[in-house]
């Protein structure tokens, strides 16, 4: 996982408030390394492992409900990129015009099959496949819609100096996030309470991992994250 000199990033990272989270995983370049190869080596194990299971899945969302196994949506990675996430369909098709671009407390968006995925997490197992090409991470801030990025303050702006991740911190602490939202319908209201309420309390949690970032704690947040599904 190469770290580009702090000179070369893109303008909107070169700021005081980037600039100490750098300097931080500028010390942690073996452990970025590391992380890189743990990532290759369990993407590989996984993707092998999965494959059955995720075609078992394809089956089900298919014969359920109208429309493609995946779903596509830009997202915002490493250095402010953009990359489109496959995850699988949890929702009717059109579910992004219908409404916001998080979900709320019994979203009648998502289908029935669609609920059970979101609960084990299983619609995202498809980005295992972004963690083998290097779009990704296992562990790492989630990926946001460009429109949420747009919203960051310059010190949230450093959560981007390391790829995406499936989980993390946050994503534990935050795993029931739509029943933060509640039952609230209007879009512009949910886009509201996320921009205002939720993604401040999540991006500190990602914060934090950067100033405490090691393999070793990678390797918990992957072992909790298991641990959170099932309990």
């Amino acid at each position: 996982m190469i770290l580009l000199p702090f000179e070369k990033l893109p303008v909107e990272f070169q700021c005081d408030e980037v600039k100490k989270y750098y300097d931080i995983l500028d010390r942690e370049r073996f452990g970025l390394c590391v992380k890189r190869v743990i990532d290759i080596l369990l993407s590989l194990v996984m993707i092998v492992l999965l494959l059955l299971p995720m075609a078992v899945i394809a089956v089900i969302i298919k014969a359920t409900s109208k429309g493609p196994v995946l779903y596509k949506q830009v997202r915002v990675t490493k250095y402010n990129k953009t990359f489109k996430i496959w995850k699988f369909r949890t929702m009717a098709v059109g579910a992004d015009e219908a409404g916001a671009l998080v979900t709320s407390a019994n979203d009648s968006r998502i289908t029935g099959a669609g609920a059970t995925l979101r609960k084990f997490r299983l619609d995202e197992l498809p980005q295992i496949f972004h963690v083998l090409s290097g779009k990704m991470s296992i562990v790492g801030t989630r990926p946001e819609v460009p429109k949420y990025v747009e919203k960051y303050t310059p010190e949230m702006m450093a959560t981007l100096l390391m790829p995406a991740g499936i989980t993390s911190l946050a994503s534990i602490r935050f795993k029931d996030e739509d029943a933060l939202i509640g039952d609230v319908s209007d879009p512009e209201e949910v886009d509201r309470i996320y921009v205002e309420e939720i993604l401040p309390k999540k991006m500190r949690y990602n914060l934090r991992y950067i100033s405490r970032f090691g393999v070793r704690r990678d390797i918990y947040l992957m072992f909790s994250t298991v641990k959170n599904v099932f309990t």
